[in-house]
């Protein structure tokens, strides 16, 4: 409990802090803002005592290959954990709502993320559409095909929209597979437990030639890597 007071007491000023001193340094290029959060996740896993293991940095895409990262959602933390996981430029593809939310939002438009309609599926076209244009001039993105966290540690049914993206922009998939942050902090709990998040980059999945034909396909090929790559102790291998 100690450990959780502490946490709050520091992350809240820590995120003022970087937003603040972030929002400025967009102006010339969002890339800075995005350090400024690569800094902000590694000090929050540090003050909240989580030790994160990262694997398989050797399927990275290259510095100028775009690819969409497609992974589980157990925890708060999983955000955090790909700010320090992943040692390369990448974005945020986020419900529109999210940006309509005072300063917050303006942070996240400086940051270059991608605003994602889903209440009204000719907007959601539009957007899906924008996202893949953005994709395919060189940004590399983010996105919990769950759509939410999972309440109970288990891996949920997948949306379709960001499989559709990808077969837009034609460029690969790189899984994810975030095991024990929903060990440290389960969904709807503010307390959580110091412990280790391991953060598993898996081999890259093409996309180049398919069609929107194959999007059922194509979730499920995905969908399955991640599931097999969850803690084998688990039932069915989707807990972790």
């Amino acid at each position: 409990m100690l450990r959780t007071i502490f946490f709050y007491m520091c992350f809240f000023p820590w995120t003022a802090l970087v937003a603040i001193c972030g929002t400025p340094f967009s102006l010339f290029s969002p890339d800075y803002m995005h350090n400024c959060a690569r800094l902000w996740g590694v000090v929050s896993l540090r003050l909240a005592g989580m030790r994160l293991e990262v694997e398989g940095q050797e399927y990275l895409p290259a510095p100028d290959q775009p690819v969409i990262f497609v992974g589980n959602h157990q925890s708060n933390f999983d955000i955090l954990s790909y700010f320090a996981g992943l040692p390369l430029q990448f974005r945020w593809m986020a419900k529109a709502e999210l940006f309509r939310v005072p300063f917050f939002g303006l942070a996240m438009r400086r940051s270059g993320y991608i605003a994602i309609e889903r209440s009204d599926r000719r907007k959601a076209m539009q957007s899906i559409m924008v996202a893949a244009e953005r994709i395919r001039s060189g940004t590399s993105v983010v996105i919990f095909p769950e759509g939410t966290r999972s309440a109970d540690g288990r891996l949920q049914e997948f949306k379709k929209g960001g499989f559709l993206i990808a077969l837009k922009a034609q460029v690969p998939i790189v899984p994810v597979v975030i095991n024990g942050s929903s060990q440290v902090m389960a969904k709807g709990d503010l307390k959580f437990r110091s412990g280790t998040i391991r953060f598993r980059i898996l081999p890259q999945i093409e996309t180049a030639g398919l069609t929107n034909k194959d999007s059922d396909a194509l979730m499920t090929q995905v969908r399955n890597a991640i599931a097999e790559n969850l803690d084998k102790e688990c039932p069915d291998a989707t807990v972790c």
